[in-house]
């Protein structure tokens, strides 16, 4: 692994908590997705780089994800310099502020993985190129849950971390891979 130290440049691990192992959720892609989200966290803290957690605190009555619920609590591993707390799908609206928080240490690069794809990810990665951070979006870093669509069709987990990578690539973030990130040259 050859990142290098770059206080610029933040890892940003969204809502991987134990509510999205609920099989109410359906069927998941990217069994990987723990593995390489645990390599991420390695390589930031080897090259002390910061580290923002993000946990979705669920206004919802039935939801796992609500706070005194066992599914709110992170994934054994889940660690950083920062928690930031929210109720919906975008990291930059949450407690405190995300934004705020960055630009207050001049950290302009973002890598963003978590739970799920297409929606707290997804989220995030929009509005963070939307203000000017340099995105990258670790997709295989990530995972989602089979949809239905309004048309009753049930649309793969797989198909939708594509749409998501293609929605995203080139305009809101750069899209790479765990493998992508851990080889950089320059600890991109």
């Amino acid at each position: 692994m050859v990142l290098t130290s770059d206080p610029q440049h933040a890892l940003v691990v969204v809502d991987v908590q134990e509510g999205f192992d609920d099989t109410a959720w359906g069927r998941r892609d990217n069994p990987q997705c723990e593995a390489n989200i645990a390599g991420l966290i390695a390589a930031w803290r080897s090259a002390e780089r910061p580290i923002v957690i993000v946990r979705h605190d669920s206004i919802s009555p039935g939801s796992p994800l609500r706070p005194g619920q066992p599914g709110n609590d992170l994934r054994s591993g889940i660690e950083g310099d920062v928690l930031i707390t929210k109720h919906v799908n975008s990291a930059f609206y949450g407690d405190p502020d995300l934004h705020v928080w960055l630009t207050e240490r001049g950290i302009q690069r973002l890598t963003i993985c978590g739970v799920t794809t297409n929606h707290c990810c997804e989220t995030t990665a929009r509005m963070a190129g939307n203000l000017g951070y340099d995105v990258t979006f670790v997709i295989d870093a990530t995972h989602t849950f089979d949809r239905t669509g309004p048309d009753g069709a049930v649309i793969p987990a797989e198909e939708i971390a594509r749409v998501t990578a293609a929605n995203l690539h080139g305009e809101f973030a750069t899209v790479v891979s765990t493998r992508d990130v851990l080889d950089s040259p320059v600890g991109s």
